[in-house]
């Protein structure tokens, strides 16, 4: 090209071609912008913001070969403030989770309390607002739940969320309501209120309730047993099932509704000596692994008796065993059969000593608020 030509150009489409482009060409094109870029260009338009629910684009976006999928551990710390590390189990690395989106959060005094995730939800506590946030970090939507009274004290909050929305449980008490149980139905925008069962649920808070088949399933303190709540109907059963003997401590985990599993120490006198892992199988606890003796022993040093400081949870083909003064995951691989540790996040500071709460999370744009 000499200097005195002008450099070529592309011509622009006439905007006419675009306007007469069958819609499910013009779905399948946009499908392929990638997510963040597509999240800011379906303000500009109702019609492109429908489009984050379409076929094309769900397929694509939803998938977990995506480039936009992400499944991670989460670590919430009293001492993060809008911010969370990730460790990205897909990529092997640590991120960090940003939440300055929602002005309820970046506005709450104290910092908002990160509560419970579920399916790329996540459920934050507004103290000072008498509410509860829940969020899709994904969507950048968000929906206030205001407590069912106000100085409401509660307990055991879990978001439990499905295809169709989502439900908070927690054991709650008021000047008028004690000893209650309260049930919030997304697609209801209402709170129900139950009995609850009279302490059987002991102090360990740091547990939710596990999610299996419409119940949520919880542990009770010695003599160890399992109790379950029917989110529908709001009753209390106790589950049948003997339990293995010499527990220390018991947790459960579920893989949505396809396995209840149990986690829990063996010993005696309060004092563990193993860990050891169980499916229940046709009313029968199955006894299926144990964790290695070195692995164990560090873990015991961990919670050192401590046992209320202990908590679980599934994480997609992952059985995680934490503990609240502790910013290690002990994790169970199952398809391998193998144990293994998360190591400390490099970012956090060496004088925290307590506070970690860690979370399954798997973003989904398609989860509602």
């Amino acid at each position: 090209m000499t200097s005195s030509q002008s450099p070529v150009t592309s011509p622009e489409m006439d905007p006419g071609i675009w306007s007469q482009l069958p819609e499910v060409l013009l779905e399948r094109i946009l499908s392929f912008l990638p997510l963040r870029n597509f999240l800011s260009l379906r303000s500009t338009c109702k019609h492109f913001k429908s489009l984050i629910f379409s076929p094309s684009f769900v397929s694509k976006h939803s998938s977990p070969s995506s480039s936009s999928s992400l499944s991670s551990f989460l670590l919430s710390h009293p001492h993060f403030h809008l911010y969370y590390p990730l460790y990205d189990t897909i990529l092997k690395t640590w991120r960090t989770l940003r939440l300055s989106v929602s002005p309820l959060l970046s506005c709450a005094p104290s910092g908002p309390h990160l509560l419970s995730v579920s399916h790329g939800l996540l459920c934050f506590s507004l103290p000072n607002s008498s509410s509860f946030l829940v969020y899709n970090h994904l969507a950048r939507s968000s929906r206030v739940v205001e407590f069912p009274e106000h100085n409401f004290a509660f307990e055991l909050l879990t978001l439990v969320s499905s295809p169709n929305g989502y439900k908070l449980f927690m054991l709650g008490s008021s000047s008028g309501s004690s000893n209650k149980a309260f049930v919030y139905d997304s697609r209801l925008h209402l709170w129900h209120q139950f009995d609850r069962v009279d302490s059987v649920l002991g102090d360990n808070f740091l547990q939710e309730g596990v999610s299996y088949h419409g119940y949520l399933y919880f542990t009770t303190p010695e003599p160890f047993s399992i109790v379950c709540f029917d989110l529908e109907s709001g009753k209390w059963e106790k589950l049948m099932t003997e339990l293995p003997g010499q527990l220390t401590f018991a947790r459960l985990v579920s893989k949505g509704d396809e396995k209840l599993l149990l986690i829990a120490g063996i010993g005696q006198h309060g004092i563990s000596r193993e860990l050891k892992l169980w499916e229940l199988n046709e009313g029968n606890w199955v006894e299926i692994e144990r964790v290695p003796e070195t692995m164990c022993r560090k873990f015991m040093s961990i919670c050192y008796h401590n046992y209320e400081h202990v908590y679980a949870f599934w994480h997609q083909g992952l059985i995680c065993l934490c503990c609240y003064t502790w910013p290690e995951i002990l994790y169970y691989k199952v398809s391998r059969g193998t144990w293994h540790w998360l190591p400390k996040c490099p970012s956090l500071p060496e004088k925290w000593s307590c506070g970690f709460r860690w979370f399954s999370f798997i973003p989904e744009l398609h989860a509602s608020v």
